[in-house]
């Protein structure tokens, strides 16, 4: 039979063993803290700055303004291919418009020139002052006056001396040059003379510039150079 001390140290050791078998136990089976994915309420994310205006930022104190160029020379750039396209666009608008007006000026003054050339270069001794008064209606400027002095100082007499009788007459005329107020006109004139001094009629074939103005009352004739 065993002694009772022996036999107390022995439940004393089982009951110690009995002791940590149990704590080892426990602390195998405590559950581990669970991951922080895994936690319910997760921290709250620190608020983003608020997006501002470049504009509107206040600039550090002593700190060069930043620069914007750019943004102003777009509209300057604009504004001036707008003023060249609208100066251009005008200055083609005018010579078109010239353009046109020289060419209604061309035939305007064209059919004055077919019209006047036989009245101014015509005349009878037997009318000569109706015959006169009816080219001067057809003329212009200086040549007006010029013509009066020469028709009153030397056709006439001349032709009423000689009972002069000249018929002129424009087969062909074409425009030498043109603007909107002033027309050049070569005409090719043939001329037919009967007189006293003449056996029969004689036939003169003439070439001449005849300058057309524009005035008030239509196209007029402000001179006449034979060629």
């Amino acid at each position: 039979m065993a002694n009772p001390t022996t036999r107390s140290r022995t439940m004393s050791a089982a009951a110690r063993a009995a002791a940590k078998r149990a704590k080892r136990g426990e602390y195998l089976q405590r559950p581990e803290p669970p991951a922080p994915d895994s936690w319910d309420d997760p921290p709250e994310p620190s608020p983003e700055p608020l997006e501002q205006d470049p504009d509107t930022l206040a600039e550090p104190e002593g700190s060069a303004p930043a620069p914007r160029s750019g943004r102003r020379l777009l509209p300057a750039v604009l504004g001036v291919l707008l003023v060249a396209a609208l100066v251009a666009a005008a200055l083609l608008g005018r010579q078109y418009a010239q353009g046109r007006q020289a060419e209604s000026a061309r035939s305007q003054a064209l059919a004055a020139a077919r019209k006047a050339a036989p009245v101014v270069l015509s005349y009878d001794y037997r009318h000569l002052d109706r015959d006169f008064a009816r080219a001067r209606t057809l003329l212009t400027g200086h040549f007006k006056d010029q013509y009066g002095k020469t028709t009153r100082t030397v056709v006439g007499p001349t032709a009423q001396k000689y009972h002069g009788v000249v018929k002129a007459s424009v087969p062909a005329a074409s425009v030498a040059s043109a603007s909107p107020d002033k027309v050049t006109v070569l005409l090719f004139v043939n001329q037919v003379t009967q007189s006293t001094q003449v056996s029969g009629s004689r036939l003169d074939l003439n070439r001449v510039r005849m300058t057309m103005s524009r005035t008030s009352e239509g196209w007029k004739v402000s001179a006449v150079d034979a060629l």
